[in-house]
């Protein structure tokens, strides 16, 4: 596990966001770890994530033109990395989707930078793939190519059937998935950590029941 990727689980702990215990995932499933991007929720909490989507990104070396965020969560989230890259000299444009068209003003369902190239996906985390799917048809429809996904967690959780939703991504659509961090870098962070050495056998047994292969 490469440092950004231990740091960034150490700061989801400290803000909350990851948690262990017990919750019910909205496939009926009781988790022993849950995980919410939304409690980053000041600027500084942002403003941190912004660079860990910027470090993963830039060690995926996965080529793209312009960051994407899908409405709503991935609006910030494709901000605040493109503020993130400028900083660490790479300034790339950056545009997002609205729920509903626009018939005034400028219209559309686009706002930002016109798509174009090759687009880079930015969302929290694929869970059924509805979001890469409208971001993907709409990327297409402005004459632009998906280049991947970047999300902050990949749970590598099996859907329905024997794949994840990640996997299913790059099934269909033959793009990448990047992943600030995964299921077995949190495994590997608890493995670290002898305050939480007693919540391991519990997410193991998860990732043995329900994880993707």
């Amino acid at each position: 596990m490469t440092d950004f990727r231990h740091d960034f689980l150490q700061f989801a702990l400290a803000r909350d966001v990851l948690r262990f215990g017990e919750f019910l995932t909205k496939a009926g499933r009781k988790s022993p770890y849950f995980f919410n991007a939304g409690l980053f929720d000041d600027g500084a909490s942002l403003r941190r994530l912004g660079e860990f989507y910027a470090e993963a990104l830039l060690a995926s070396r996965v080529e793209c033109d312009q960051l994407f965020g899908p409405a709503y969560k991935g609006i910030t989230l494709a901000a605040s990395t493109a503020i993130a890259l400028a900083a660490m000299g790479h300034n790339l444009p950056y545009s997002y989707n609205r729920k509903e068209a626009k018939d005034h003003g400028e219209g559309g369902s686009v706002v930002g930078a016109p798509l174009a190239g090759r687009v880079m996906i930015v969302d929290d985390v694929i869970t059924a793939g509805t979001s890469v799917r409208e971001s993907v048809a709409l990327i297409q429809a402005h004459g632009a190519r998906p280049a991947g996904v970047l999300i902050a967690l990949d749970r590598m959780e099996r859907g329905s059937g024997e794949t994840s939703a990640v996997q299913d991504v790059r099934d269909t659509w033959g793009i990448p998935v990047v992943a600030i961090a995964t299921l077995d870098d949190v495994m590997a962070f608890i493995d670290g950590r002898a305050e939480l050495a007693a919540v391991r056998p519990a997410i193991a047994a998860y990732r043995e029941r329900y994880g993707a292969h």
